[in-house]
């Protein structure tokens, strides 16, 4: 019998987080990050981490891991989960893994064959010379031509992820949507999304920018920057940290960042739903805890394999 973990997904601040830690203490269980920026550490208030008195209260997998100064990679992340699984059910618990990064999800969930090639500074300096010098859209043109699958899937305006699926390619001769193959993870899950009312969505998504900013969000960008991490750094490239940087270089005012980081976070929820459809069968779309609850007769270290569709 395969080892079975929950996956709960959804849209930057549909509640993910919250939902997966009243399940933890209510049913057991333990929380993995599935959320390509809570890995770095440093990166709190930008990124609305778990407090570090909520991670205390289940064991939190796979937050703080990374250095905001270098990269991680997606085949780090899927080794670096696959071992939280494992000692999650050497304990007779089970993992709930939680995040919107749809790449980290599928990644786990389909069992990409993701390729182990070494970031190439010189290369990626070049490419990302010519997007600046040409323009974006003349960067994901090359990837079309050689990799229109990936062409498809990454969005034009983000470089840094063109730039890897362009490395992967030269590196290996082989794009990077064939590495990314699907197959049979080595174990069984359930996968429910989060669904709210767009209007829920977008009061929830103004106030969380507006709470970051009250919290100190300027400062931790600050204090990041002074521990020399540079601002083109590809954690830097998170949502809300590049508009603060511009603030702090003095290109734009306050209120402006804040507007910036609301519309960065209205597009990546556009983005986030092309990841997880509403058509999807695989996925049981809810609105809470209890609605998951339900649906999933979850128990010490077990779970259902079936679900009924969420109306």
């Amino acid at each position: 019998m395969l080892p079975r973990l929950v996956a709960i997904v959804g849209p930057t601040a549909s509640g993910k987080s919250a939902i997966a830690l009243e399940l933890a203490l209510r049913l057991g269980g333990e929380i993995v990050n599935a959320d390509s920026r809570q890995v770095y550490r440093g990166m709190d208030i930008g990124t609305a981490r778990p407090p570090a008195a909520e991670q205390r209260l289940v064991p939190h997998h796979l937050f703080d891991v990374a250095d905001p100064a270098g990269d991680f990679s997606l085949a780090l992340y899927r080794q670096q989960a696959h071992a939280a699984f494992d000692e999650a059910w050497a304990r007779g618990s089970f993992p709930w893994l939680v995040g919107g990064t749809g790449q980290y999800i599928w990644a786990l969930l389909e069992n990409w064959q993701v390729p182990e090639v070494a970031p190439d500074a010189a290369l990626r300096a070049a490419l990302a010379g010519f997007a600046a010098e040409c323009g974006a859209g003349a960067l994901h043109d090359r990837l079309r031509a050689v990799d229109p699958v990936a062409a498809e899937r990454i969005d034009a305006r983000n470089v840094r992820r063109v730039v890897r699926a362009l490395e992967v390619f030269e590196h290996t001769g082989v794009p990077i949507s064939d590495w990314q193959r699907k197959g049979q993870p080595p174990f069984e899950y359930l996968l429910f999304g989060i669904d709210l009312d767009p209007a829920v969505l977008e009061e929830r998504i103004n106030r969380r920018a507006e709470e970051m900013f009250a919290a100190g969000f300027i400062d931790e960008v600050r204090g990041l920057l002074d521990a020399g991490v540079p601002a083109d750094a590809p954690a830097m490239s998170s949502i809300g940290y590049g508009e603060v940087i511009r603030h702090l270089a003095g290109e734009i005012s306050l209120d402006e960042a804040v507007e910036q980081t609301k519309r960065a976070t209205r597009r990546l929820v556009r983005r986030q739903r092309q990841w997880f459809r509403r058509d999807d069968p695989r996925i049981a779309w809810v609105r809470d805890a209890d609605a998951i609850e339900l649906q999933a007769n979850i128990s010490t270290g077990a779970c259902t394999t079936t679900v009924r569709r969420a109306r």
